[in-house]
């Protein structure tokens, strides 16, 4: 391989800011707003008035719950950084978003429990092969070395972590940092410029030591570099940092800075690698696969604003956007533009146009959603970006608490799907609940309070009702007459059937042995209608399974019969037939498969039994070192808040999968206690 010429790149960016939970996101945006001068002053989280964490909920929890957006400029180039929730219960929002932008910059710390959270993230940037800038947080209060944070934070990526600055010290405090790159050194300053200074003599040795290291690295990729090393020649400055960023575009490295976002310190240089070494649009462009000599405009958020209606956080890949244009979806359809508008955070900026590059708000695309994809071509173009929400891992079943509010909340809920797509809402017919799923326990109580708060709905909710079954342990023969006589014509209806059980999971099946006509095959289909209503709730009072029905024998009234007396005496002889069958509760069970950080793969497996599981196996995750996959069975019963326990053994990282696998009999206390909430006791 030769050397990769570099030059830096120019036009609008569209930075994502990611990491785990906690890991001081939305300080380092404050920061750079502050240091670009898009904000008079950097305001600490606590001070609920920062940019990014805007809404009554982040506020109320003190933690991302969305996207957030920013727009600023940085010597005379525009950037949009995007905020993204830490938290696995809402990390799909990054998903749209990552999609579209040009690199991400991940904010991490010297924290141990943090590395699995920090492992999703990477895996995540390298499924969309996302160019990415780790910067190093909180370095002002880190007991460990830079090096041996590194070292520690390396399996969580799965290229090098290069580093490009060391920490300045003065009795054992960190008070600014040494660019590897430039060999110079910086002195911080609490929410300022860092001072230029000269790197002491006590430091020179580990900047050389260092220097080295990083050098090493960018020879794997440049052999003219490899032989100046080799021959001890120093590679000129503007060689190192054509390597640095080629490395960075490439997804062969990831570069790490270091800083204290809370004080502003290191946020400088953070700004001047972004500019000088963040892939342009054009890269983004041709990552996604996005046609060029036509406006292509990719959706990465909608936001329903109290005010101003639906917004569609857009970036636009290529050509120009003009207010009132007419865009086309891959469907075919067209959407109209009305409004272009610049974020910062909650607030937005009047434009009269946007241009390739640009992250910008649409107006009121009313039929447009979040991860779609617009055109100015005709009839549109294929979606560059394809979202599959996480299978959920929590629910609650909810309703309003006045029933004037049902409309106004079935419309409410629907446009916080549009918001967070990884939201879903089904109707249970059993139950006759409306179920709302998502991806843990503060995710829902979330959309609870936007349902309460922003749309003004008192709402109920509870766990989902389990969709228990009953079937029956014995056979039975029984007869059920139906006869009324009230005047004019009468009714009647007599039957004879046999009931007994099938195998788990054969359903329910009908048959009739009926000879010589004593009951018409006019109403053997009516007796057969009778048994299935019956059915759908048992003695126990749950819908009846695996159970076959034979009609056996019975009479009929050539005036009185109908088809409604058969339904009748079928449903008669069932219920007096089905208490002497000695029906048994079945409760659904499924086969869960658990990931896991290894280091807690013990707590995983000591915690299912305790939710009537089944332990089936557990092994290494494929290509995922560091993390197991543990299969179990257990009852739907006890999976409603699994994921609350499986988060606090796993520092919020451990998910599941879930798929039912079979029903399984349900006796004694849990079977009563079923059957009491339910309204019938056995």
């Amino acid at each position: 391989m030769g050397t990769r010429a570099g030059g830096r790149r120019t036009g609008p960016k569209c930075i994502a800011i990611i990491g785990p939970f906690a890991s001081g996101k939305t300080t380092l945006l404050e920061a750079i707003l502050a240091r670009t001068g898009a904000i008079p002053r950097q305001s600490p989280v606590s001070s609920g008035n920062t940019v990014s964490d805007h809404s009554p909920e982040a506020r109320a929890h003190a933690m991302s719950v969305e996207a957030t957006f920013a727009t600023t400029d940085f010597m005379g180039e525009q950037i949009t950084f995007v905020d993204c929730p830490g938290s696995i219960e809402f990390a799909f929002e990054a998903e749209p978003v990552l999609a579209a932008c040009d690199l991400a910059v991940v904010v991490a710390e010297a924290d141990e429990k943090k590395i699995p959270a920090l492992q999703l993230i990477m895996r995540k940037l390298d499924d969309l092969a996302i160019p990415r800038i780790l910067f190093l947080n909180k370095v002002d209060k880190a007991i460990t070395g830079v090096r041996d944070t590194l070292k520690m934070l390396q399996p969580a990526s799965s290229v090098p972590l290069l580093l490009r600055q060391i920490p300045v010290r003065k009795d054992g405090v960190v008070i600014g940092s040494i660019d590897l790159a430039l060999e110079r050194a910086y002195i911080y300053r609490e929410y300022a410029e860092s001072q230029v200074a000269d790197i002491a003599n006590d430091d020179k040795a580990r900047e050389l030591e260092a220097r080295f290291s990083m050098l090493e690295t960018l020879a794997d990729h440049d052999d003219h570099l490899m032989e100046q090393l080799l021959e001890e020649i120093e590679p000129p400055k503007d060689a190192v940092f054509d390597d640095l960023s080629a490395d960075l575009r490439a997804g062969a490295v990831t570069p790490v800075l270091i800083g204290t976002a809370e004080k502003g310190n290191g946020v400088l240089r953070l700004l001047k690698a972004i500019r000088h070494d963040a892939p342009d649009v054009e890269a983004t462009r041709k990552r996604l696969g996005a046609p060029d000599g036509q406006t292509v405009v990719q959706v990465m958020k909608t936001i329903h604003t109290a005010h101003g209606g639906k917004l569609s956080v857009s970036r636009v890949l290529s050509g120009q956007l003009a207010d009132a244009a007419e865009l086309f979806l891959s469907n075919g359809d067209t959407a109209k533009v009305s409004g272009i508008y610049k974020m910062l955070g909650k607030d937005q900026t009047k434009l009269t146009s946007a241009k390739a590059g640009d992250t910008v708000a649409l107006g009121k695309l009313d039929d447009v959603k979040t991860g779609q994809t617009l055109s100015s071509a005709k009839g549109g173009i294929r979606p560059l970006v394809t979202l599959e929400p996480p299978q959920p891992v929590f629910a609650f079943a909810l309703r309003p608490k006045e029933r004037k509010d049902e409309v106004k909340m079935s419309a409410a809920i629907q446009r916080l799907a549009e918001e967070d797509p990884s939201l879903s809402l089904r109707h249970n017919q059993d139950s006759a609940e409306t179920v709302l799923s998502g991806h843990g326990e503060m995710h829902l109580r979330v959309v609870r309070e936007r349902l309460e708060g922003k749309n003004q709905i008192p709402i109920e909710g509870h766990a989902p009702a389990v969709p228990y079954r009953e079937t029956i342990r014995k056979p039975v023969q029984q007869r059920g007459r139906h006869k009324k006589q009230s005047g004019g014509h009468g009714q009647f209806g007599d039957v004879v059937i046999e009931i007994k059980p099938l195998p788990r999971g054969s359903g329910f099946q009908f048959s009739d042995t009926i000879t010589g006509g004593v009951v018409p095959k006019t109403y053997i289909q009516s007796v057969e209608t009778g048994i299935r209503d019956y059915l759908k709730t048992g003695p126990l009072g749950f819908p009846v399974v695996d159970v076959a029905v034979n009609l056996s024998d019975g009479s009929y009234h050539a005036v009185d019969s109908s088809d409604m007396a058969f339904q009748m005496a079928a449903k008669l002889a069932m219920k007096e037939g089905m208490t002497a069958c000695s029906p048994v509760l079945l409760e659904p069970v499924m086969k869960v498969e658990i990931v896991t950080p290894s280091d807690a793969t013990s707590k995983i497996i000591a915690l299912i039994p305790q939710r009537r599981g089944q332990i089936l196996g557990y092994d290494a995750r494929p290509d995922w070192p560091g993390w197991d996959v543990v299969e179990a069975t257990m009852p739907q019963a006890e999976i409603g808040d699994l994921i609350i326990e499986l988060r606090s053994a796993t520092a919020g990282v451990a998910s599941y999968k879930a798929a039912f696998d079979h029903m399984a009999e349900l006796t004694g206390r849990l079977a009563d206690e079923a059957m009491n909430a339910n309204g019938k006791a056995a």
